[in-house]
């Protein structure tokens, strides 16, 4: 199915739920099949871990669709699905909803400005050890490490978010919106994730290096492409984001995942109807990926230093600044378009129970 054609909605729900059982497939490949049956046989049967480290993209876009409810029209099914593709993922599913929400909710604002720094920082350089940090694997590992919080009780989370919570970061509002709607199913599936990866560890035994050098390559695909949309775009903005240029057959294999700006001001589009949603608007794309995920390795930003722009030589996309800005804006005239709405509050998080 390419991502600009109409397909009804039977073959959609079939690729939908195709799509889920295969990454489900390759978390059985990665912590049963091949610690207890295949690399006993052979080692080299490790390899096989390579690919599934380069699905590290689709996979968290599964998860991504399910974050929005828009991966299988069953909201009960949707979410079960959801928290067993998080499981595999490695973070308990009520903590990535619940963070992506805020996410777009503060989306290059003070509280949601990965690479960008104030005045209150006491050096550039060391900021910057920080965010290399986190940009080269230390994302995913705090959302990995966030287990370890099932054992607290609710009052030191309490505790905790207020002391976390700051104009600056969202990590306070985080820790209480999953405390104050979601602990339950956030301690489950916390004690899966654990059990299931530690017993993993344990069935790989002298192969366990495999696992652990699977789960850096998977911690570095999904910390580099985080901010890869965002960095050194427009601050205060939270609808836009960079659309990146990929191949075809690439975007089609990231679930079109790199038409980022779409996706923000179109938050209930299913990923099908993305590139389509592009031509409709007359958007364009900015950068191209890779080139959009290297240029993170210059580092953080002073906020006010006049960095924060358009990498792509224009304004907002639709917005007048390019020739296919100007197309677009004249066809929407008198004026741009009410994107979805962005839920003003992370919300309930509809979780099944089991």
């Amino acid at each position: 199915m390419r991502t600009g054609e109409p397909a009804t909605p039977r073959a959609l729900h079939l690729t939908s739920a195709f799509l889920v059982v295969a990454a489900l497939a390759t978390t059985l490949l990665q912590l049963v099949l091949l610690p207890l049956v295949l690399l006993p046989a052979d080692p080299r049967w490790g390899w096989l871990l390579l690919p599934t480290v380069l699905l590290t993209t689709p996979y968290w876009s599964l998860v991504h669709e399910a974050i929005h409810g828009l991966l299988l029209p069953d909201g009960r099914w949707n979410d079960r699905c959801a928290r067993l593709l998080a499981l595999g993922y490695g973070a308990p599913f009520a903590l990535l909803k619940t963070g992506h929400l805020l996410y777009h909710r503060y989306s290059r604002t003070e509280r949601e400005r990965t690479e960008v720094y104030g005045p209150a920082a006491r050096s550039r350089a060391g900021v910057a050890v920080g965010y290399h940090l986190r940009l080269l694997g230390g994302l995913y590992l705090l959302e990995v490490a966030s287990v370890l919080l099932a054992a607290l009780p609710g009052a030191l989370w309490r505790r905790l978010a207020r002391r976390l919570d700051g104009p600056d970061s969202v990590a306070g509002l985080l820790l209480d919106g999953v405390r104050r709607r979601h602990l339950r199913a956030f301690r489950w599936d916390s004690a899966a994730i654990v059990l299931g990866h530690g017993a993993a560890v344990v069935a790989y035994g002298r192969h366990a290096w495999l696992l652990f050098a699977a789960v850096a390559g998977r911690a570095l695909l999904v910390s580099v492409a985080d901010n890869a949309y965002h960095y050194g775009t427009e601050l205060d903005r939270p609808l836009e984001a960079m659309n990146l240029r990929l191949p075809r057959f690439l975007e089609l294999f990231v679930l079109a995942f790199n038409l980022h700006g779409v996706h923000h001001r179109h938050p209930g589009l299913p990923w099908h109807r993305l590139r389509a949603a592009f031509q409709a608007d007359g958007d364009r794309l900015h950068l191209g990926w890779f080139a959009a995920v290297a240029r993170q390795l210059r580092g953080p930003i002073p906020a006010g230093s006049g960095e924060q722009h358009d990498p792509g030589g224009g304004g907002r996309p639709g917005g007048g600044h390019s020739a296919g800005g100007r197309a677009g804006a004249a066809r929407r005239a008198p004026g741009p378009p009410r994107p979805e709405p962005v839920r003003a509050e992370p919300g309930p998080v509809r979780l099944a129970s089991g």
